[in-house]
């Protein structure tokens, strides 16, 4: 492209791909200055002003701010190579930390968009009766509570997420709930209960708990969690019948509740107890 020693708005918005909106901005914010044609008072622009577009468009690149591509192209620090050095290494420490954040709401994303998936295929296929099957071992954060069979605020749980941000961790994936005493939960009574959830790395230092890894009968509950004792009767009953010896205590994993909408009718609750095969005498 051979040289020119001015160009109008439109040229320079066609060399370097930069719309006109956008040059006549950073004109107003003294990054690229421009001269008044004088005829009919039009903006043009010298050679190296062309060039300090391209430049600008490469900080961009990199992610700084106006007022820092200002402090590069004016240069007025005592030591530019030390200053802008520092100024790159706050953006870097900048970025990670967007990355962090960024792959934590993507993991979110999908942690909560398969279990969209789940619900939709147990509200689908009518998915309720029971099995036994093996339960893959979690590590999750948890929070020993009292439980007075308030569902809704043990699941949407203030305490608990008050926990989760002051030991600066991040949580995805259903809630669980440890209860205690499966009988107490059916007849609806108080009881120590553990809430725990899955959290995102980077995990911070917290209270850990094993879930899983054994063999588990599980059963779906469809709809108003309220109603769950219902499912629990036929649960225990279908155990029982089996010839299975199940723990006292239970867990309550929430594929869709009252995070997810506020409508009972998508609501989806497996219900999840260890069990074993009682031994011949």
């Amino acid at each position: 492209m051979p040289k020119k020693s001015q160009y109008s708005i439109g040229e320079l918005s066609q060399i370097c791909n930069v719309s006109k909106k956008a040059l006549r901005f950073y004109d107003e914010k003294g990054l690229i200055s421009s001269l008044r044609h004088d005829c009919n008072n039009y903006r043009v622009y010298t050679h190296d002003e062309m060039l300090n577009v391209l430049v600008l468009k490469y900080y961009k690149q990199m992610g700084f701010k106006l007022d820092e591509m200002k402090e590069f192209l004016t240069g007025n620090a005592s030591n530019i190579p030390s200053a802008m050095g520092e100024a790159f290494e706050r953006k870097l420490s900048e970025i990670q930390k967007e990355q962090v954040a960024l792959r934590r709401s993507e993991e979110s994303l999908r942690d909560w968009r398969g279990l969209l998936r789940e619900a939709e295929l147990v509200i689908a296929k009518g998915v309720t009766e029971v099995s036994v099957r093996y339960i893959p071992q979690a590590e999750l954060l948890f929070q020993e509570q009292p439980f007075d069979g308030d569902i809704k605020s043990a699941i949407i749980n203030a305490r608990f997420m008050d926990y989760v941000e002051k030991t600066g961790n991040a949580i995805t994936g259903p809630v669980h709930i440890h209860f205690s005493s499966m009988k107490k939960r059916m007849a609806g009574e108080e009881q120590p209960v553990r809430i725990m959830q899955r959290t995102l790395p980077p995990n911070a230092e917290a209270g850990r708990t094993s879930f899983g890894g054994c063999m588990m009968a599980s059963c779906y509950h469809i709809g108003d969690i309220e109603r769950i004792h219902e499912t629990y009767a036929r649960f225990v009953d279908w155990i029982e019948r089996h010839g299975y010896a199940a723990d006292d205590d239970c867990y309550e994993r929430y594929v869709t509740d009252y995070w997810t909408t506020g409508n009972s009718a998508g609501h989806v609750t497996e219900l999840l107890v260890k069990v074993d095969r009682p031994r011949l005498r």
